[in-house]
């Protein structure tokens, strides 16, 4: 994996770009957390027996991306990639052939599929689909939301990787 290069949004960047400038930011954070470590690495768990890692972590955010951008935005009917009925956190329940590639793969197609929907939609535009309790959702509110998504973890993320090889920052 190379090296990540990261940069906020400008300080006067207009709204829209203020927005996707921060949500670009806290992917690229969540892809340096896992920059540089090995797949045994990144199936660490954060503190066992939690089965929280970044190897999950990135899941959980190809399926957030998914949900957000293309089930509720876009209206897409998607089943969720790694959740099932019976496992509805399968994203964080690794089995022994999954494997970091695989999730970035996944993970990045959902962040191009999400970027081209939301290219579609103005900010004050309700979304197609709507969330669990039947509401739509404007694009302002979802980027607002997936901000907040990956800044949370991102801070579970910085943890998780300083436990694994003491690295911190970024």
């Amino acid at each position: 994996m190379t090296t990540q290069e990261r940069s906020p949004p400008a300080i006067d960047a207009a709204e829209r770009q203020m927005l996707e400038g921060w949500l670009d930011y806290h992917r690229t954070t969540l892809a340096m957390k896992c920059e540089g470590l090995t797949d045994a690495q990144l199936r660490e768990a954060s503190v066992p027996p939690s089965e929280f890692t970044l190897l999950g972590l990135v899941r959980h955010l190809a399926e957030n991306e998914r949900g957000w951008f293309r089930e509720v935005l876009a209206g897409e009917a998607l089943p969720s990639i790694y959740g099932t009925d019976e496992d509805p956190d399968g994203e964080f329940h690794l089995a022994d052939t999954d494997t970091w590639d695989e999730a970035r793969t996944t993970w990045l197609a959902e962040i191009e599929v999400a970027r081209a929907n939301a290219a579609r939609f103005a900010l004050d535009d309700l979304s197609v689909g709507v969330g669990k309790r039947g509401e739509p959702f404007n694009l302002r509110w979802i980027y607002t939301h997936m901000i907040e998504e990956y800044a949370r973890h991102n801070g579970h993320a910085d943890l998780v990787r300083e436990r694994i090889d003491g690295a911190t920052g970024a």
